[in-house]
């Protein structure tokens, strides 16, 4: 459990279903929002922007599997990757509908197992298909938060978008991320506890050398327990661990460790 890969428990159709399913519960969050509205979670974002981003990770991402490139594709090689020409929101509307279907396509033509580029050491689109997953799942959390729209996401996404992330923060660590660096020693640990889903748990224990996690219940130097939504939204750094929808048991200066050295990406 040190870096990232397709290793998930959503399959690689379910992926490709929820890249389609997260857009569209994006795009529904969009419509008849301000799109120049500063995004809380990403304050250097406008809603728009934050649109745009997500559906030029999309197209660049679809570029990338659909020529098996084997480095990464410049951003300025990607057709429509700066959004749509109109400001129009529903150009906007259409050109994130186009470019996750677009990308889904490639990625079910290609299958998990194409060689492409990846920015881990397993060149697979599997990477890709969980990646976009939970990149739209997260940034839909952010335009619903700029948009004061609800949101959930369904549990076995919120559970592997925790996973995924623990693995990017891991790799990070091992490559020798200066602030992920950090998370090591003193045998302190975390433990995540949603209340609303049985065996949705992590404890995620502070080694000599690095961190490790695993699924456990079991007494931790800190507890963060809510809803499996909430707890995704906390480690992701999209509500924050003060918020009364969840309740931090113990050392809560812990969690803002883990909060502030894995607040890269």
């Amino acid at each position: 459990m040190t870096s990232p890969s397709s290793v998930s428990s959503l399959s690689y159709d379910r992926c490709c279903d929820e890249i389609l399913a997260q857009t569209d519960a994006l795009r529904a969050a969009l419509n008849g929002a301000d799109l120049g509205a500063t995004v809380p979670s990403c304050p250097d974002w406008t809603l728009r922007e934050l649109a745009v981003h997500v559906g030029g990770a999309h197209r660049w991402v679809g570029e990338i599997v659909r020529t098996r490139a084997a480095e990464e594709v410049p951003e300025d090689k990607v057709p429509g990757f700066e959004g749509p020409d109109s400001e129009d929101p529903a150009a906007l509307d259409a050109w994130l509908a186009e470019g996750a279907a677009a990308t889904v396509a490639a990625l079910r033509e290609a299958g998990p197992d194409a060689e492409v580029w990846t920015w881990v050491r397993e060149r697979r689109t599997a990477f890709w298909a969980r990646r976009m997953t939970h990149e739209t799942a997260v940034h839909r959390a952010d335009a619903a938060l700029a948009a004061r729209a609800p949101y959930e996401v369904d549990a076995e996404v919120a559970a592997d978008t925790i996973e995924e992330w623990l693995g990017i923060v891991a790799l990070a660590q091992e490559e020798g991320d200066p602030e992920a660096a950090e998370l090591r020693g003193g045998g302190r640990s975390l433990h995540l506890h949603a209340t609303d889903v049985s065996g949705a748990e992590w404890l995620i224990e502070f080694g000599e050398d690095r961190f490790t996690w695993r699924h456990a219940h079991e007494k931790a130097t800190v507890a963060l327990r809510g809803t499996l939504t909430d707890l995704m939204l906390v480690f992701n750094r999209r509500l924050e661990p003060t918020d009364p929808r969840v309740e931090v048991l113990g050392d809560a200066a812990l969690l803002d460790f883990w909060l502030d050295r894995s607040s890269f990406g």
